[in-house]
């Protein structure tokens, strides 16, 4: 009897029913498996106002060597019409095509508000089917101020327009003190019939918190994502279908301050600046199941009062006074016949959906140590430095207040230690009295991993005074909530503290920008964005945060070009630090890197006019094709304290960044299509490097500049050392680095590149040696000074930030040296990538894994007495290059079989020298062990 799929095809062959309809899934064993959906990067997301949203999905094979020959996608309005294989906004039909991300959705017009329901299946390359995936689903946002159905800016009060700050002050400590009014704002209604669905669409500056019957919605922090004010906003979609009930219901907002507004008093700011009054705007969306809709929307209507938050910085803490609490402020029925209307407020420009993910709360600490460093005074170790609310829990009389100051250091008395950090910055909580109270900051966080209090005592400490007793104390870190992508352990103990060191300093410093410090700036300093990318996306799921910075540079460009130090920009700083190019260059490397990472071509064709006007912005201010401004190789280890450059020109980092966003440019036009850009931008490139070699390469040393590692390496890396030369430019750099004792002294903009270079080159062993040491200033140096995360200097200066962003470039080794795990050039996406592990100093084994945007990566590798051993996993519709160490007369196995040259079971054997075997594999998981010869 034939296999029932095949009596399907018979029956198919001979129906007036598409083939497609009827195809069934192969049942074996070996079909592949639809493992995720994902549309612009989020699994079901709301809010998506693309029209044209790009759908990617995973699948597995217990088979070897699978692809994708074809896809299918269904998409329906409505769940049980995609039940029913039923694709009634759009039905692909069976697409011949490999790819399975960034695929265009092709359907019919998508209306705002609306939940779109989606599945997929595929056809591998053996012709097997897959079962349809589970169905995922995204509904759209609002697409244009029509959307808003007339909803309405409100607030407690309006800012006089002359009383506006806008751009922001640097640290001025004369203007008068001035406070605001944190409102709470709330509106009843009643709901009638059965609800099939109910959304709601918010914006509330600086930030809001929403609830619902007296209960918050959804698990954010400090929504929306920070943006330049006077031209956008976001808002954030909730789905509040659970939150409603039969009757009637509330819906409540309390407003903090953020950037939008900060209150000038004697605690820390960077900056003064006043946008405005705290503002909300809100389309409440009930779709019900007898097809009507009903809109709830922000207007005059509303009630406004003072929340219990009496003040909140995003630079200087909050006090919250729970004797001023209304109790079910936000449930129906609540009495509001005191409150105020709320009144209408200035409107924001431009409204955009929050597609980046929210910040949310992730590990919480408890105290490690508990000291009295002074009568009344007691601080709360928390063990790790990081980006952080307080969570207190206490008991006490009505009125008494307790203060609590967080700092990353200890002064020598055992006190909190703010000098570089933000000084003061604290809270204070005003008890009501009665039963243990919690609270924990709605509107700012802080850099610490010491918590001082005062005005309460420990729970079962001498208590003589009466004074509130803590219950407990926690520390709760919040950070952007991207989902990891990787891991990294190895053999070497000092590289997985490394790992974990600068582990911190990112999720740190990851919230709505990847901002330098989580205490003393919060600002998004722009050349991390790239220097620190690819560290960044190994370990986190960050293309949606990469997109809002990329938007948050176009809206901040200026008329001339200038993408500034800083987006958003809230306040104009001067000199390089406004005006740096390895900084501004994120405008361009950023987007190109987005596409090499994730194959997102959108980007670049929204970011491209940005990019043309910023390199005709650097041409202006370049001489003879040489750029002489900036900061250049920020906190390189000099004779001086760190700060600007000391080792290496700034004309040389800035002209070698220059170069290559020339080069970028050039291959950015290929991908677009841009034809005459092509051309124009290759010649432009070779003015340049002929300009940068005239200016700072010595013939006869082969040296660049001052022959620092920062302009060895940048020479090298953007491309701008003649073939011929390169090899004596590399043993220049190694050179001065074992001249130095194998010890660092590249910078900010350098250090990346010197790790670059030497990979690239095969010197893993020199980074091994610069890494593997905690005398000399370095990462090594840090944990032995007490680090628990990247110190903003090599040398861990306790007056500079201990919880910095921008020196982390030794992680990117670690998953692309160590794991071996990188992109083949030319390859997007990682399409195809290699496996390369470097053995290097005392390494004996390493287990690195990459989420890659085709699935699961593992390089898991161990060397004994025996030899070399390595497991590989390579997901499915992507293919590997696997290099694995290799001396002569040693046998080669994968599993138990020993392999020659040529094609077997999926592996072939591409080339052996003298010193690697390198094989291609396809899909699958791979055990290879290369046995020493006896």
């Amino acid at each position: 009897m034939k296999p029932f799929r095949h009596i399907i095809a018979a029956l198919c062959a001979f129906s007036l029913i598409p083939i497609l309809t009827c195809s069934a899934a192969d049942n074996s064993a070996d079909a592949p498996k639809i493992l995720s959906l994902t549309c612009e990067y989020r699994v079901n997301p709301t809010g998506v106002t693309a029209t044209s949203p790009k759908l990617s999905w995973k699948f597995s094979s217990v088979a070897r060597n699978v692809t994708q020959s074809a896809y299918q996608v269904l998409v329906s309005a409505d769940q049980s019409a995609l039940n029913k294989d039923k694709g009634v906004v759009w039905d692909s039909g069976k697409i011949l095509s490999d790819a399975s991300i960034q695929v265009s959705y092709a359907g019919k017009p998508l209306q705002a508000g609306k939940a779109y329901y989606y599945k997929v299946r595929i056809w591998d390359n053996k012709g097997r089917a897959s079962a349809w995936s589970a169905v995922a689903f995204w509904q759209m946002g609002l697409m244009g101020t029509a959307d808003w159905k007339a909803a309405k800016w409100i607030g407690y009060e309006e800012l006089p327009q002359a009383e506006r700050v806008v751009p922001a002050i640097h640290m001025r400590s004369d203007l008068a003190e001035k406070n605001d009014v944190l409102p709470l704002l709330r509106k009843q209604f009643s709901v009638a019939r059965k609800v099939k669905k109910a959304t709601a669409f918010v914006s509330g500056l600086g930030h809001f918190e929403l609830s619902m019957n007296g209960v918050k919605v959804g698990d954010h922090f400090l929504d929306p994502g920070w943006t330049e004010y006077d031209k956008e906003a976001l808002y954030v979609t909730f789905d509040v279908t659970k939150n409603l009930k039969k009757g009637g219901n509330a819906v409540g907002v309390v407003l903090g301050n953020g950037f939008y507004f900060i209150p000038r008093d004697k605690r820390y700011r960077k900056i003064t600046g006043a946008y405005g009054y705290p503002k909300m705007i809100c389309r409440l969306l009930i779709e019900y199941s007898d097809g009507s809709e009903e809109n709830v929307i922000s207007d005059e209507s509303w009630k406004a009062a003072p929340s219990p938050i009496t003040y909140t910085s995003i630079y200087g803490g909050e006090d919250y006074n729970a004797t001023l609490e209304q109790k079910g402020w936000d449930t129906f029925g609540f009495d509001d016949v005191k409150w105020k209307h709320a009144v209408l407020v200035k409107a924001i420009p431009m409204l955009s959906s929050q597609m980046a993910e929210p910040l949310k709360v992730f590990e919480n600490f408890s105290p490690v140590k508990i000291t009295q460093v002074k009568p009344g005074v007691w601080v709360y170790d928390m063990g790790q430095n990081a980006s952080a609310i307080p969570a207190i829990s206490v008991k006490g009389r009505y009125g008494a207040v307790v203060r609590i100051s967080p700092a990353e250091l200890l002064n020598k008395d055992g006190t909190v230690n703010q000098s570089a950090s933000g000084d003061p910055h604290y809270y204070e909580y005003t008890l009501k009295g009665g039963d243990v109270e919690n609270w924990q900051p709605k509107f700012t966080y802080y850099g610490f991993r010491y918590i001082q209090v005062e005005g309460a005592v420990p729970d079962k400490e001498t208590n003589a005074e009466g004074k509130p007793v803590v219950v407990a104390m926690k520390s709760l870190h919040v950070r952007n909530a991207a989902k990891r992508a990787g891991s990294f352990t190895s053999s070497n103990d000092l590289f997985n503290k490394t790992n974990t060191l600068i582990d911190w300093a990112i999720k740190s410093n990851m919230v709505s920008v990847f901002t330098d410090c989580p205490h003393r700036e919060k600002l998004g300093w722009l050349e991390q964005a790239h220097l620190m990318g690819a560290s960044v996306q190994y370990n986190y799921e960050v293309a949606a945060l990469n997109r809002k910075i990329v938007d948050d540079m176009i809206a901040g460009q200026t008329n001339d070009g200038l993408i500034p130090d800083i987006t958003p920009e809230y306040v104009h700083f001067d000199g390089g630090f406004r005006d740096s190019p390895e900084w501004g260059s994120s405008g361009i490397i950023v987007p190109w890197y987005m596409y090499e990472w994730y194959g997102d071509r959108d980007v670049l064709v929204k970011a491209y006019p940005m990019m043309e006007k910023y390199i005709v912005y650097l041409q202006s201010k370049a001489k003879d094709d040489i750029l002489s401004h900036g900061l250049g190789d920020w906190f390189d280890i000099g004779p001086n304290s760190p700060g600007e450059a000391q080792l290496t020109p700034k004309s040389l980092t800035a002209t070698a960044i220059y170069y290559y966003n020339i080069s970028i440019l050039k291959q950015i036009a290929k991908v677009l299509g841009k034809t005459e850009d092509i051309g124009k931008y290759d010649a432009w490139a070779a003015k340049v490097y002929i300009a940068f070699n005239k200016a700072f390469f010595n013939k006869q040393t082969k040296q660049y500049s001052t022959g620092s590692q920062t302009a060895n390496a940048m020479a090298v890396y953007m491309g701008l050392v003649d073939p011929s030369d390169k090899q004596a430019v590399v043993d220049n750099l190694v050179a001065e680095i074992k001249g130095r004792g194998n010890s660092l002294t590249a910078g900010d903009i350098g250090y990346r590149y010197v790790l670059q270079v030497l990979d690239d080159a095969g010197r893993s062993d020199v980074i091994y040696d610069m890494n593997s040491r905690s005398d000399v200033p370095g990462y090594g140096w840090q944990l032995a000074h007490g680090a628990t995360a990247l110190t903003e200097s090599w040398q861990a200066y306790g007056f500079v930030s201990n919880n910095h962003f921008m020196l982390g470039h030794l992680m990117e080794w670690l998953y692309t040296g160590v794991g071996g795990i990188r992109a083949v050039k030319e390859s997007i996406a990682y399409k195809t990538f290699e496996i390369r592990p470097q053995v290097v100093g005392n390494l004996t084994s390493a287990k690195v894994t990459y989420e890659s945007p085709y699935g699961h990566v593992l390089s898991s590798w161990k060397k004994d007495a025996e030899g070399f051993s390595i497991d590989v996993e390579v997901p499915a519709n992507s293919s590997a290059v696997v290099l694995l160490p290799y001396a002569a007369g040693d046998v080669v196995f994968e599993g138990a079989v020993r392999f020659k040259e040529g094609l077997k079971n999926g592996i072939n054997v591409k080339s052996v020298d003298r010193k690697t075997v390198s094989v291609t594999v396809g899909s699958g998981k791979y055990s290879f062990k290369v046995k020493q010869a006896n």
